[in-house]
């Protein structure tokens, strides 16, 4: 069984190795999230033990971006965010169990099994199909940017996070709170109406594109590709 374990702390992430290790697996180790995705797709492994607070990129984008690029494999986020919104936040974005540091490394190694029983101990699944364009505008799967008919756009990472959390559900409402917490992961100090800065800028460099982001009231924001 390959693991792929994602953690920066070097002490948590040596222990962790080492533990597995000395059950049998094979463990690729990873420190940051810029980097995460690529090793993810390059190693292949049966399951991913994946950290929230990585240097780069957070966790939870990382993650979106790998279920975005149709990869299914189990994932495990392991971290300190311990609430029970930083768990819903982490099964809704894709995740399929959660542990809260500290935790039993027995019970680790038990979880990891079970998930991989489950998927069916493949390496992992065949990819899913990406979502179809809206109005020319798709998500890269190789390196995550967002293109209009083959021109990449430029956008700043908060852009670019609802974007592509927009193209992962073309024609379905996101709610603003949805799209609040895959902008802006674990940052408890920023204002709710933050987001609404965000779709006001996206909205601005989607025009000349002729892409609609709207808003429905009591439901949320799609994006509505030109008639």
């Amino acid at each position: 069984m390959k693991l792929l374990l994602v953690e920066d702390n070097p002490q948590m992430r040596a222990t962790l190795q080492r533990a597995l290790e000395r059950q049998g697996m094979a463990v690729v180790t990873c420190d940051d999230g810029l980097q995460a995705l690529a090793l993810w797709r390059s190693t292949r492994p049966d399951a991913v033990l994946l950290d929230l607070s990585l240097p780069g990129q957070d966790g939870l984008e990382v993650l979106a971006q790998a279920r975005a690029a149709g990869l299914r494999t189990p994932v495990i986020i392991l971290t300190a965010r311990g609430t029970v919104g930083d768990r819903i936040l982490g099964l809704n974005t894709g995740a399929d169990d959660y542990l809260a540091k500290p935790f039993d490394l027995d019970e680790l190694e038990a979880r990891v099994r079970a998930l991989v029983r489950r998927a069916g101990s493949s390496s992992v699944a065949e990819p899913v199909a990406p979502p179809a364009p809206v109005g020319g505008l798709y998500v890269d799967t190789g390196s995550g940017a967002v293109y209009h008919h083959n021109q990449p756009m430029e956008l700043a990472p908060r852009e670019l996070a609802l974007l592509r959390a927009l193209l992962a559900r073309p024609g379905q409402a996101i709610t603003k709170e949805k799209l609040f917490e895959l902008v802006f992961p674990g940052e408890s100090d920023v204002q709710y109406e933050a987001i609404e800065v965000v779709v006001y800028r996206l909205r601005k460099k989607l025009a000349d594109t002729g892409v609609q982001l709207v808003t429905l009231r009591g439901l949320g924001y799609l994006l509505k590709a030109p008639a």
